[in-house]
């Protein structure tokens, strides 16, 4: 995980002056790298322990031991396309402003999901899917939507896939699953009452739970089995779950084309799915 994904996504659930380390940080990833210790601590009005601190805070035995993590983040770091503008959607924006801060609040939600999930942790949920007899998708609000998309998908590779968009019926059906059975639950905050309760009740019946939510420690978290992370921009002031749904979908459409991958008669049942909605378009 990149440490400077790790930064971001904590820094609201900091104390104050390690969310002023933190910030700068996250700001200036290039001048941080030129600063020593103490000259970080007089950047941000902060003492030299302190920032050693923050370093040990997040793993690290010492300050040049997360310098050496912040250079290798910004040597990994996917970048957008030039002219891209980074930041929150204000009302004073033109519209090309505002085109170019979406396109790449999109892209950066995108990759840094990317970027901290393991090869490991998805390969572990892929064998889970591989194995499920049934698989359960979870969901309410903008989760739901994602979840139904993925369901569609799952569907077309002939997979016993259990959704439905109210959440009543999605808890009824989580009280038929068993211990060959899959759930996957998606909830960016993680704290979704109706999502946390489902998840419950599969990990009652002995049903493998995976979970799809946010890098903060959270109840639907605690339940599962293998947790997948998603990273938005939207945890403060959103009108709409824009980027948090864009990052679950990369998500889920790569467990889709490993999946495809793994499974030599994917493309078949694919065809078979194209050829039966062909049938119902007007030619």
């Amino acid at each position: 995980m990149s440490v400077l994904t790790k930064i971001l996504a904590t820094l609201d659930t900091m104390a104050p002056a390690d969310r002023q380390i933190g910030q700068f940080i996250v700001d200036n990833p290039e001048e941080m790298l030129r600063l020593s210790s103490v000259a970080l601590g007089e950047q941000t009005g902060r003492s030299q322990s302190s920032v050693v601190k923050f370093a040990q805070k997040l793993g690290y035995p010492s300050y040049q031991q997360l310098k050496l993590a912040v250079s290798e983040a910004k040597a990994q770091q996917w970048q957008a396309p030039p002219g891209m503008v980074h930041g929150s959607i204000d009302r004073a924006d033109g519209y090309v402003a505002v085109q170019q801060k979406l396109v790449a609040g999109k892209l950066a939600a995108m990759q840094q999901t990317m970027s901290v999930n393991s090869e490991q942790t998805v390969t572990q949920v892929l064998d889970l899917l591989d194995r499920a007899e049934r698989i359960h998708l979870a969901g309410v609000s903008a989760s739901s939507l994602v979840a139904r998309d993925f369901a569609i998908k799952l569907m077309k590779l002939g997979r016993n896939v259990l959704h439905d968009s109210d959440s009543h019926v999605q808890l009824a059906s989580a009280a038929s699953l068993g211990s060959r059975d899959v759930m996957l639950a998606l909830s960016l905050s993680g704290t979704s009452i109706e999502t946390v309760r489902i998840a419950e009740l599969a990990k009652q019946r002995g049903a493998s739970v995976v979970v799809v939510s946010s890098l903060r420690d959270n109840p639907l978290s605690a339940i599962a089995d293998v947790v997948l992370h998603s990273v938005s921009d939207e945890d403060n002031v959103r009108s709409s779950s824009i980027t948090a749904r864009d990052a679950q979908l990369a998500l889920t459409d790569l467990l889709f084309i490993l999946l495809v991958q793994r499974q030599t008669d994917a493309n078949d049942h694919i065809h078979r799915s194209e050829a039966a909605v062909a049938a119902l378009k007007v030619r």
